[in-house]
C-alpha cells in the first residue's frame, strides 16, 4: 500500500461515524467536518512517529541490527493498534505530564 492510499485507509478508519458521510449540508459544516478529520489523523500520524523512533532507538541502543532501509519503509499511518470504538480514557500518565514519553511495550511480555 503507498502512503496516499494509507491515508485514506487511516481517514476512512478514523471517519466511521455516520457510515463516513459528510452530513453537513452546507459547505462550512462540511470544512468542519473535514478538518476535524485531518486535525485527528495528524494526531494518529505524530503519535505513531514519535512512538517508532522510539522503538527503533531503543533497538539500535540494545545491539539489534536495524538497516536505515527497513526504517525508510516503516509508516506512521498504521492503525490496527487504536480503538476506534468503544470507551476511551484520557487519564494523563505522570511521565507525560513532565513532557516523556510513555514506556514502551515490549512485545515479548505478551507472550
Amino acid at each position: 500500500m503507498n502512503r496516499g492510499e494509507g491515508r485514506h485507509s487511516l481517514a476512512r478508519a478514523v471517519f466511521h461515524g455516520k457510515r463516513g458521510e459528510l452530513r453537513q449540508r452546507y459547505r462550512e459544516g462540511q470544512e468542519d467536518q473535514l478538518g476535524a478529520l485531518g486535525l485527528v489523523v495528524n494526531i494518529i500520524v505524530l503519535w505513531n512517529t514519535l512512538y517508532m523512533t522510539a522503538a527503533v532507538e531503543r533497538l539500535r541502543q540494545s545491539g539489534y541490527p536495524i538497516q536505515d532501509e527497513d526504517v525508510a519503509r516503516l509508516s506512521p499511518l498504521i492503525h490496527g493498534h487504536i480503538n476506534m470504538l468503544g470507551r476511551s480514557s484520557f487519564a494523563v500518565p505522570e511521565e507525560v505530564v513532565r513532557g516523556e514519553l510513555r514506556p514502551l511495550r515490549n512485545p515479548e511480555d505478551d507472550l
